[in-house]
């Protein structure tokens, strides 16, 4: 069960735990959630990749304290209104991005591979608990997603120098 928005605003760790808010869209709050941390990330692709590594890490520490701390006092395991972890999924499937035209397909690449969790992603969400598991299952989907863009980039780029389009 979802806190009231009053809580959200009282208390700055639901807050962020909650998305600002996207965690309590009625239906999907993680794609709410992966949306939301799409577009709060987009000025930090300005900016030089060690910056946006440091964001990410430091958001993920701060992610496992904070969702530790949540979903302990709604005494829940991995709460689905607790989205922090779809924005550091979403942000590290955004590192490296090859051009603003891939966003759609980095959007819709980390929401596969967080919904469908392959391993070892599925492992993670089943064995570790509290903070720890609720961020982890989305960092290593969030970097199967950065694996497959950057595939999918390098594919798409080495054919159409193939065809000669480039």
């Amino acid at each position: 069960m979802n806190p009231p928005v009053r809580q959200l605003i009282r208390r700055p760790d639901y807050l962020l735990a909650f998305g600002f808010g996207s965690g309590l869209a009625p239906r999907a709050p993680g794609t709410a959630g992966s949306l939301l941390g799409l577009v709060l990330f987009l000025p930090l692709l300005a900016l030089p990749v060690v910056v946006q590594v440091a964001v990410i890490l430091v958001a993920l520490l701060l992610g496992i304290w904070i969702c530790d701390r949540v979903a302990a006092e709604l005494a829940l395991k991995d709460p689905g209104g607790i989205v922090w972890d779809e924005f550091v999924g979403m942000w590290i499937t955004m590192l490296l991005l090859p051009d603003w035209r891939w966003l759609p397909m980095a959007f819709l690449l980390f929401r596969l591979f967080d919904i469908a969790k392959p391993w070892p992603v599925s492992w993670a969400d089943r064995q570790l608990t509290g903070g720890l598991g609720i961020m982890m299952d989305d960092v290593i989907a969030g970097l199967y997603a950065l694996l497959a863009l950057q595939g999918l980039a390098w594919s798409v780029d080495h054919l159409a120098e193939s065809a000669g389009v480039l």
